[in-house]
C-alpha cells in the first residue's frame, strides 16, 4: 500500500490524474473509473473502513459479486470489477499497467523458459521503447507458447529446436480472430533473442516459415483540404494546453508526422538555422529530413515561449498536469488530434480521425498536385515507392486519367453469322 496516500479521496483523485496525464486516456473514460470508485468509497463508510487496501478490494468482491468469477459476471459487473482491480494496483505501486478485462494470475511465467521470456519482455520494453499495449500482446502470445512448451514437457530452452516450433506453428490453427502472424512473429523475435544471448547454439529465426495471408487492406480516411483547415482554425490557442495541442497538429497535418514522432520530438531535433526538422522515425528507425514550415515553426515557438513548462526534458512536448514529463505513449496525441476532430463539428461517421488520417490526406493531396512518388516517398520516410503507392487506392482522379474510351462497333459486327455468337 502506497502509504502516502492514505486518505481515500486523495487516492482517487491521484488514479485520475495518472490516467490522464500518463496513460492519455479520454476525460469521459477517466470520469467513469471515478464513478466506480465512489461505489467503493460508498461500501467503506457503510462498514466504517478508514484506509483502502487489497483487503478491501476482496470483501468489496464478495459483497458486489460473492463467488461468481469474472467470466460470469455482466458487462457492467466486469466494468466496476475492472476499476476496482486498477485502484488496487495504483493503490500499491503508484502505476497503473493491469489490462482491463484479463486476470493477469492466468499468465504466470514458471520456470527456466518463462524467466527468460520475462527478461525479453524487459529487454524489448526498454530496446523498442513498446508500449505497454504492445507489451500485453507480447505477454498473451509468449505465454501461448510456454503452455506449450509445458504440454510437450518442454522445460530447457536448449530442447527448443526447429522441429519444435514447427509443430508449436502447426498446432496455432487458422480460425478467425487467430492473430497467428503475430504469435509467430512475437515466438520469433524471443527465438532471436535466446540465440543473441547464446542460449541457443543456431539461429532458428531466420528458418521459421512466414505464413501467407492475403488480406486486401482497407481504404485509408482522408479529409479534404476544407476539412483540415477546419480542424485547424478551431484549436483554441489562448490557454497553454490550446497552444500545445494546435503545434501537435499542425506537425500531422502539414508535415504527415507520425504519431509517436511527435510524441518522442527532441530540441535537437529541430534546426533553426537550415529551417528543418531531422529525427529517427520511432517506427522504423530512418533518418528523416523535413522543412520547418513557417506556421509550424512559428507555432512550436508560440508554445516554447508561452506556455510550455520548465522543465530539464530534452521532449518539446510536455504533459500539462505536474509532474511536467514527456508523453506516456503516442497514444497522447492520438487523443489530441481526436478531441480535436469531434470539437471541430467535422463528419468523423466511417472515418478514422486520428493523425494518422492527417498523413493519409497530405499524402492525399500531393498526388492530386501530380507529385511524384519518390518525392512522397521522400517527405514520409518510405524506404521506398512500394510503401507510397498505397497512396494511389485513393487518388481517384489520377485513375480516372488512365481510363481508355471504348471504341464504337457497327452494328454489322452483332449480326456475324445471323447472329449466332449473339443470341
Amino acid at each position: 500500500m502506497n502509504e502516502k496516500i492514505t486518505d481515500y479521496n486523495a487516492l482517487i483523485a491521484n488514479a485520475a490524474d495518472y490516467l490522464k496525464t500518463k496513460l492519455g486516456y479520454r476525460l469521459s473514460t477517466i470520469k467513469k473509473h471515478c464513478g466506480r470508485w465512489l461505489t467503493i468509497k460508498k461500501f467503506m463508510d457503510s462498514q466504517s473502513i478508514k484506509t483502502y487496501s487489497e483487503k478491501v478490494e476482496k470483501q468489496m468482491f464478495y459483497h458486489r459479486f460473492r463467488n461468481r468469477n469474472y467470466r460470469q459476471l455482466t458487462a457492467h459487473e466486469k466494468d466496476l470489477h475492472n476499476s476496482i482491480r486498477t485502484l488496487t494496483q495504483f493503490a500499491l505501486t503508484g502505476e497503473i499497467t493491469a489490462m482491463p478485462g484479463i486476470d493477469r494470475r492466468r499468465f504466470v511465467f514458471h520456470g527456466p523458459i518463462g524467466t527468460t521470456m520475462l527478461k525479453f519482455m524487459d529487454y524489448k520494453k526498454v530496446e523498442d521503447r513498446l508500449s505497454d499495449v504492445r507489451m500485453r500482446c507480447y505477454r498473451r502470445y509468449l505465454f501461448h507458447f510456454l503452455q506449450f512448451c509445458r504440454k510437450r514437457r518442454v522445460r530447457s530452452i536448449k530442447r527448443i529446436d526447429l522441429p519444435f516450433i514447427i509443430h508449436f506453428i502447426g498446432e496455432l490453427g487458422y480460425k478467425k480472430g487467430t492473430p497467428v502472424n503475430t504469435i509467430i512473429s512475437t515466438v520469433r523475435n524471443f527465438i532471436k533473442y535466446l540465440y543473441q544471448e547464446k542460449l541457443l547454439d543456431v539461429d532458428y529465426a531466420k528458418k521459421i516459415p512466414h505464413p501467407r495471408v492475403i488480406k486486401q487492406p482497407k481504404l485509408p480516411s482522408t479529409y479534404t483540404k476544407r476539412e483540415i483547415e477546419k480542424l485547424i482554425k478551431s484549436v483554441e490557442r489562448s490557454s497553454t494546453t490550446g497552444k500545445r495541442n494546435y503545434a501537435i497538429i499542425l506537425m500531422a497535418a502539414r508535415l504527415g508526422l507520425r504519431a509517436s514522432d511527435i510524441a518522442r520530438l527532441k530540441f535537437d531535433s529541430l534546426k533553426w538555422k537550415t529551417n528543418t526538422i531531422e529525427l529517427t522515425m520511432v517506427k522504423t528507425g530512418r533518418e528523416l529530413v523535413l522543412p520547418l514550415l513557417p506556421d509550424v515553426g512559428n507555432a512550436i515557438i508560440d508554445y516554447l515561449k508561452y506556455a510550455r513548462p520548465e522543465s530539464e526534458e530534452p521532449y518539446v512536448f510536455l504533459t500539462e498536469r505536474p509532474p511536467h514529463g514527456s508523453f506516456s505513449s503516442s497514444n497522447v496525441v492520438t487523443h489530441i488530434v481526436q478531441r480535436a476532430f469531434r470539437k471541430a463539428g467535422i463528419d468523423i461517421t466511417n472515418r478514422k480521425f486520428g493523425p494518422h488520417s492527417l498523413r493519409h490526406s497530405l499524402g492525399f493531396r500531393m498526388l492530386e498536385q501530380n507529385t511524384i512518388l519518390p518525392v512522397i516517398s521522400d517527405v514520409f520516410g518510405h524506404q521506398s515507392t512500394e510503401s507510397t503507392r498505397y497512396y494511389l487506392r485513393i487518388d481517384l482522379e489520377s485513375m480516372k486519367q488512365c481510363m481508355l474510351e471504348v471504341p464504337s462497333i457497327t452494328e454489322s459486327f452483332y449480326h456475324q453469322k445471323g447472329g449466332l455468337f449473339y443470341a
